[in-house]
Parts: C-alpha cells; sequence; structure tokens
C-alpha cells in the first residue's frame, strides 16, 4: 500500500490534459463491487470519459488492480493537504464519486467547486457528524452536489444538519448481482453433483463457526446435500472443514470421482461463489458468529431462501430480508436444523421464502440508472 501510494502521483502524470476524466474512489472491494456497475454504465453511455479508479486498501487494489474498464488504477495517498491538492490537480476530474461512506476532510477541500457525488451511502445516527463536536465536518459536506443514499434513515440524517439534496436511490449493489446472475458460468462437476433428488444447501462465504454447527446439523438431516465454499481457502481451513466432514470431496479433486452419490462438495478455490447459488435450494451465508454476515444478495437475486447467524442487524439488506421471511437468523444447530426441515419438507413455505427473496432483488433495482438520469447521460 505505501509503496503503491508513493506510485500514484507518477501515474496520474501521464493522464493528458484534454482527457473527460471521471474519478470513482472505493475503499476496498466491497465498495468497489458498489461503484462497479455505475462504472460500466457510464462507460456503456459515454465512452468518452476516461475512468480513474482509487482504493485505499490493499484488498482491494490488489485484486482489481487489472480491472479493464478503469484507465488508470491507484492507491489514494494519505489525506494531506498536500497530498489531496497535487491528486486533484494531476486528475483534474470532471466529477468525482465516492462509494458508500468515504468522507476524506482534505480532499473534499481540494475538490471544493468541482462535480461531487456520493453513491450508495448509508449514514447511522452515532456518526460525529450528527453529533455536537462533529459540526465542523457536518458543513464540510456541503461540497458533495448531491447524496445518492440507500435508505431514508440516511436521507433523514442528512436533512436533519441541512442537506436535501438528497435521493434515496437505493444501493447499486443489486444492479451488480442481477447483472451477475444474467452471465452466470456453468460448472459440470457442480452439475453432476446436483443431479440427485435431494435438495442442495449452499454455505457460501463460510467460517469455523458456521461449519460446525452447519456439522450439527447435516448429521441430523437426510434429504440434503451440501456444497461448502469457505471464506478462506487456505489449506490449514480447508483440512479443518474435513475433519468435520470427513466423507467430503474436495472440488479441486473431483474430476472421476462419484459425485452423484457424493454428499457433501468442498468448493477449494475462489471466485465461482456467486454463480454457484443458482445450483441451490437453500443458501447458508456465512459470517453471522464474528465480525457479521456477508453478501445475501448474491443469493438474493437467484430466489433462494436464505439463512445465517446472529449478527445480522448491521446489513440493511439481512434485516429487509428477514423481514420479508425471506432470510432466517439462527442461533445454534437446533434453530438451522428447525427452519432446514420446514424449508425441505412444506413446499407451501418454502416457494414463499424463494419468491420472497427474488423479489426483493428485484424491487431494489435500478440505482444506477437513478444517478445517471440525475446527471442527464
Amino acid at each position: 500500500m505505501v509503496k503503491g501510494q508513493k506510485r500514484c502521483f507518477d501515474v496520474l502524470k501521464t493522464i493528458p490534459a484534454d482527457s473527460k476524466v471521471v474519478w470513482f474512489h472505493c475503499a476496498s472491494l466491497g465498495e468497489f463491487e458498489q461503484g462497479r456497475p455505475l462504472i460500466e454504465e457510464l462507460k456503456s453511455r459515454k465512452p468518452e470519459y476516461k475512468i480513474l479508479l482509487s482504493f485505499y486498501s490493499p484488498s482491494g487494489y490488489e485484486i482489481r488492480k487489472n480491472y479493464s474498464f478503469a484507465d488508470w488504477i491507484v492507491y489514494l495517498p494519505n489525506d494531506t493537504i498536500s497530498n489531496a491538492r497535487k491528486f486533484v490537480s494531476l486528475a483534474n476530474p470532471c466529477m468525482t464519486f465516492f462509494v458508500k461512506y468515504e468522507f476524506w476532510y482534505n480532499y473534499l477541500i481540494a475538490l471544493e467547486g468541482r462535480r461531487v457525488f456520493q453513491v450508495s451511502l448509508i449514514m447511522r445516527p452515532e456518526q460525529y457528524f450528527f453529533k455536537p463536536y462533529g459540526k465542523w465536518f457536518a458543513k464540510r459536506l456541503g461540497v458533495f452536489e448531491h447524496f445518492f443514499v440507500q435508505n431514508n434513515q440516511t436521507k433523514e440524517l442528512l436533512n436533519s444538519i441541512g442537506y436535501n439534496n438528497v435521493s434515496e436511490s437505493g444501493d447499486t449493489r443489486f444492479d451488480r448481482v442481477i447483472q451477475i446472475s444474467k452471465t452466470v458460468k456453468s460448472f459440470p462437476l457442480i452439475e453432476q453433483f446436483c443431479s440427485t433428488n435431494k435438495k442442495i444447501l449452499l454455505a457460501g462465504s463460510s467460517w469455523e463457526a458456521d461449519e460446525e454447527i452447519i456439522s450439527a446439523t447435516f448429521k441430523q438431516t437426510k434429504d440434503l446435500k451440501l456444497i461448502i465454499a469457505p471464506h478462506v481457502v487456505e489449506s490449514f481451513h480447508i483440512k479443518s472443514i474435513q475433519n468435520l466432514f470427513p466423507d467430503a470431496v474436495l472440488y479441486s479433486e473431483a474430476e472421476g470421482k462419484d459425485l452423484i452419490n457424493a454428499s457433501i462438495l468442498i468448493i477449494d478455490c475462489i471466485g465461482i461463489l456467486s454463480s454457484l447459488y443458482k445450483y441451490c435450494n437453500i443458501a447458508y451465508i456465512g459470517g453471522g458468529f464474528g465480525a457479521g454476515i456477508h453478501n445475501t444478495l448474491e443469493a438474493s437475486t437467484f430466489g433462494k431462501p436464505i439463512c445465517f447467524g446472529k449478527k445480522y442487524n448491521h446489513f440493511q439488506e439481512a434485516v429487509d430480508l428477514v423481514n420479508r421471511n425471506a432470510a432466517f437468523s439462527i442461533e445454534n444447530a437446533e434453530d438451522l436444523i428447525t427452519i432446514l426441515n420446514k424449508l425441505c419438507q412444506n413446499s407451501v413455505f418454502y416457494n414463499q421464502a424463494a419468491e420472497a427473496s427474488l423479489k426483493y432483488t428485484q424491487e431494489k433495482a435500478g440505482a444506477c440508472n437513478c444517478i445517471l438520469d440525475y446527471l442527464h447521460i
């Protein structure tokens, strides 16, 4: 990251002076996935625009440093007065988009008088903008031409500190997952594993705590086959999963195996999870017994009922899915057994959950069009 920040200005110096630069800043990979559909739609409508994409975190930059829709990809230098002035002067963006919740004080000062936007913004009452001691920073938000926010709470919070240039456009991630679902890949080995009368449970982005609960559950269910796509695929984690599921087949070793009669498949590679949800009947999203659950929308866009652990309240889409009876939070193996049995044995209940899941994603799409309509693009 430090080396990348030092190289940033050398990259910016290569930008031709007459370029129409649109700058997108994403803290990390998750924010990039929110900005991505907007970048690609903007490029398709206005190919003459040049895209400058910046990251702060290596987990974003290192994975997307070759992203084809961006003309220049850099690390964002630290938020100092000199760095901000130099960055904005060299990049000279005609528009700037900060994704989700990026507020860089000195960069905002340097961008004053230019077109600056927040997209997929989500805010909470405990943030310092809404406290007496945060008024100095709240005033700096006046640099933004418009806020495109995810929910009504964020809109009301901004209104409360005097900002009415707000649109409740929603989350651009909905556009992204729908885009993914339309271009989903096929996996013959997965299809072979799933060619059975049994229901398929897919555990996506699972952690050890999730896997232990699923292990206890799976021993008491007969109507399911299981695909585990863990969040961490290093050998030590794969071995711990194999210890829990001794009969499991590794995806990397599945060629030539009797996958039709196999009960458990471990995905020991990365990059394919979003395409796998089309194969399952029920999705289990990991992380709910740690820092918080992972992406639920990739399962929802395929119309799958969803289960996850108890730490989900900071994720608006998870709260919405629970309220719609499309997703179900569990605290232990007994809870998971109960909901899986109901989903497997009660077709009416299952169909209602699946329909609610699909409908939610479809209803929430359109954030990119809302933003580009505002820009008359």
